[in-house]
């Protein structure tokens, strides 16, 4: 699969916040999530669906 330079990037500035630790673990984990969710790679339909069903799950709690 062929990285853009756009990806790349954002990979970077990722690390970067990392290094200076203005990003916790916690948003990386969105950052990577959300980068699935854009991304078209074969890990993205199983991450999709997860996401579904944690926010159908969610939907279905009565407070």
């Amino acid at each position: 699969m062929l990285v853009s330079a756009s990806a790349v990037l954002l990979g970077l500035l990722i690390w970067f916040l990392l290094r200076i630790r203005y990003l916790r673990w916690a948003d990386l984990l969105l950052c990577g999530v959300f980068g699935f969710l854009l991304a078209r790679t074969i890990a993205a339909p199983v991450v999709a669906t997860v996401l579904d069903g944690v926010g159908a799950f969610l939907g279905e709690l009565r407070f």
